[in-house]
């Protein structure tokens, strides 16, 4: 079974999206020098759940994005095509990290499907 690893605030002010969430749970953040600005988030160190991380909304619409891992981003995105869903944004490496695809299942939910590089250290 395939499961949520990350989760991805698309902010229109990410300034004031930090300091709530850092006000309200302790969560931090943490810069990270990527194609675009990009803010990793630590939930917890020990606790159960996920970290996930940050960035400016590029159509001004917050939202949330869940993404999956799989055993591989090209076969999945056939899985979604074939199931009725859409590629948004095609396949795409994220330097030192994996590949990840943007899709939507027919409803319009947005996530993501990711895979480990397995030499990213």
């Amino acid at each position: 079974m395939n499961r949520i690893v990350h989760f991805e605030f698309h902010s229109s002010d990410p300034a004031k999206t930090q300091a709530f969430f850092e006000s309200v749970f302790g969560w931090k953040f943490s810069y990270w020098q990527g194609p675009e600005d990009y803010w990793l988030i630590m939930t917890g160190e020990n606790e159960k759940g996920i970290d996930g991380g940050m960035l400016k909304s590029k159509d001004g619409q917050p939202r949330t994005v869940n993404t999956v891992e799989v055993e591989s981003v090209d076969e999945y995105v056939e899985k979604v095509t074939a199931a009725g869903g859409q590629v948004v944004v095609p396949k795409m490496a994220i330097p030192t990290v994996g590949w990840i695809a943007y899709c939507t299942e027919p409803t319009g939910n947005l996530f993501g499907v990711y895979k480990t590089d397995p030499q990213a250290k």
